[in-house]
């Protein structure tokens, strides 16, 4: 597989994007409910209130990280190529296709090929960094080749 770096970065991108859309439409949505609950009093307002905010809090630290993910992603030439492995790099590997990047998961491409984003705090990439093709390296008990970095 020859892979694309241009349509792996937009399709991270727009992974990201939605995240963050759709963390700040659940904060929105939280805020206009505690905007809503001021205008009655229940006997357990408070806990609504509470767990309300709570959630608005844990939407907020969400909403934070896919920015800093955006942010972190806007970093990467897609036009760069380097022989060994470290942050930007596409890794094709005798199990898997890595991209060194955020940590987004499995990103299914056009073509149907599937590649795993995964960050610079990941163990696996911890394993690989500074690798080339050609190299191995071992994770969870397994042997993997480099196949190829992109």
């Amino acid at each position: 597989m020859i892979t694309n770096k241009e349509e792996l970065f937009i399709k991270c991108l727009d992974a990201v994007n939605k995240q963050i859309s759709k963390y700040q439409n659940e904060m929105d949505e939280i805020k206009e409910s505690m905007e809503n609950n001021d205008a009655h009093t229940d006997y357990d307002e408070d806990d609504t209130k509470g767990q309300l905010l709570n959630d608005f809090e844990k939407y907020a630290e969400y909403l934070d990280n896919s920015r800093k993910m955006k942010e972190k992603l806007s970093r990467i030439d897609h036009t760069h190529y380097s022989e060994t492995i470290d942050f930007g790099s596409i890794v094709e590997t005798s199990e898997n296709y890595y991209f060194i990047s955020v940590a987004l998961g499995k990103i299914v491409l056009e073509e149907g090929a599937t590649v795993y984003a995964i960050s610079t705090e990941a163990p696996i990439f911890q394993e690989m960094k500074g690798k080339k093709e050609g190299d191995s390296f071992s994770f969870n008990g397994k042997t993997q080749e480099i196949k190829g970095v992109h």
